[in-house]
């Protein structure tokens, strides 16, 4: 699990759905458990999590958490992590035009650390990053 300590929340990325919740040490949050996402066929086209926003156990800070199993090409690779965003900025924001570009540029940040892409690198650059 690679874990990213971002303003107002933690990045965590894995290729494992199950790791987040040996991360927080929980086998239960926010209505998913441990043995239901271990009992499910994880693999890079369905998921017991694909990606997920929520409040850290025992905390008042948010955690977002992108499943990079599930980021196939580019195209699901920005809209997974533009839907977490965009749950995360309703926790932020009330003014809808700051709500939707806030989660607009924090997903392009987000997708340039997953796939290394801070130089405008190609889609072939971004499979080889992700399956690394």
């Amino acid at each position: 699990m690679k874990v990213i300590e971002r303003q107002h929340y933690d990045l965590l990325l894995s290729h494992d759905p199950c790791e987040i919740f040996n991360y927080y040490n929980v086998d239960e949050m926010h209505g998913l458990n441990l043995y239901d996402c271990v009992n499910h066929n994880n693999n890079t086209q369905q998921a017991y999590i694909a990606g997920w926003c929520n409040i850290i156990p025992a905390s008042k800070r948010n955690y977002v958490f992108i499943n990079l199993s599930r980021c196939n090409t580019p195209i699901e690779t920005f809209g997974l992590i533009m839907h977490e965003l965009m749950h995360m900025s309703f926790d932020l924001h009330t003014d809808e035009e700051e709500l939707i570009t806030w989660a607009e540029n924090e997903s392009y940040e987000i997708y340039n650390i997953i796939t290394n892409d801070n130089r405008g690198k190609d889609n072939q650059d971004h499979e080889r990053i992700l399956s690394d």
